[in-house]
């Protein structure tokens, strides 16, 4: 290596640049720092750094569509930042153990000077969970009038919809379908006796937008129909 311009301390540097990596390894760095150039793609590395999560809640945390999420973990899986397992129909993914991943995420911490969470198996505890659960019901008994899915559900609570099945099952001993079917026929019965308001207006207020069906579920739960149930038990 010849230098243009001759300096005391050349014999360091001439070792320094002996040794210097091939150029090609500061092409694949530089790539790979282009990879994580994207914020959203950044803020989602540095939380699947720290907890396993699926793309639906992953698109609830960073407010944006579930195939957006799904686009930047494609890339990142492919830089081989990013692993993967199945549970059912849930795919769950985190920060791939390997060098590359760890050292990713401590620089971004150090340039961010954030201070790294404490590091769980699960995203919450049991009892965080729970505590969901018992909100969400909360929620869902809020909005009888309306026809919540489990999606929405997923989304707001920042649950994964499997997860979220088998949690509410285990606290209230039913499906969500069936559970709070049993609490809009039990609100529609006591508006039938309580109070003059029309079938149709009942139907409305417990989420049901036709009267048939609505009638049909009473039915299936009282054994009455709606007028059949007030005009039996009302003057009792």
């Amino acid at each position: 290596m010849t230098f243009l311009h001759q300096h005391p301390e050349k014999n360091g540097k001439e070792r320094l640049y002996h040794s210097m990596p091939q150029s090609e390894n500061f092409v694949a760095v530089a790539e790979l720092l282009k990879l994580l150039g994207d914020p959203t793609r950044l803020q989602l590395f540095w939380i699947l750094c720290h907890t396993e999560e699926c793309v639906v809640n992953l698109a609830a945390v960073l407010n944006v569509s579930s195939p957006a999420v799904s686009h930047h973990i494609r890339f990142l899986k492919e830089c081989e930042l990013l692993e993967s397992r199945k549970e059912g129909k849930e795919v769950y993914y985190k920060a791939a153990p390997t060098e590359t991943a760890k050292l990713l995420h401590i620089t971004i911490e150090k340039i961010m000077k954030t201070a790294c969470p404490i590091v769980q198996e699960q995203s919450c505890s049991p009892r965080q969970a729970d505590e969901t659960i018992a909100q969400m019901h909360t929620y869902l008994l809020a909005n009888l009038d309306k026809r919540i899915s489990v999606d929405t559900l997923s989304r707001k609570f920042l649950m994964n919809p499997t997860t979220l099945k088998s949690k509410f099952k285990a606290a209230y001993g039913h499906s969500i379908a069936t559970h709070i079917k049993r609490h809009r026929m039990e609100k529609a019965a006591r508006l039938l006796l309580e109070t003059d308001m029309p079938v149709g207006e009942i139907s409305t207020s417990v989420g049901y937008a036709s009267g048939s069906k609505f009638s049909s579920a009473f039915s299936e739960s009282y054994g009455l129909l709606p007028l059949e149930y007030r005009k039996k038990y009302a003057q009792k």
